[in-house]
């Protein structure tokens, strides 16, 4: 007898930390990396905004995609 799976395998669709809304992340609380502040920075003088440097990774990943919006980095051709 064959039975039907009423959820999906989560193999079929994976869903990747990039997909998470940085809120959600387990370590978004922790300090931004090294590799978010340098963009970070990068992108904030091309915005002509301010750097902060105290922001979490979740924070610096929110910024980075509010900032990219800005200066049009990073975003689809």
């Amino acid at each position: 007898m064959m039975t039907t799976q009423s959820n999906p395998n989560p193999k079929d669709e994976p869903v990747g930390n990039a997909e998470k809304d940085p809120e959600n992340w387990v370590t978004g609380d922790e300090e931004m990396t090294g590799a978010q502040a340098s963009y970070l920075k990068t992108l904030s003088e091309e915005a002509g905004e301010p750097f902060d440097d105290g922001l979490t990774k979740a924070e610096a990943s929110q910024r980075i995609d509010e900032l990219q919006s800005t200066t049009g980095r990073g975003q689809a051709k």
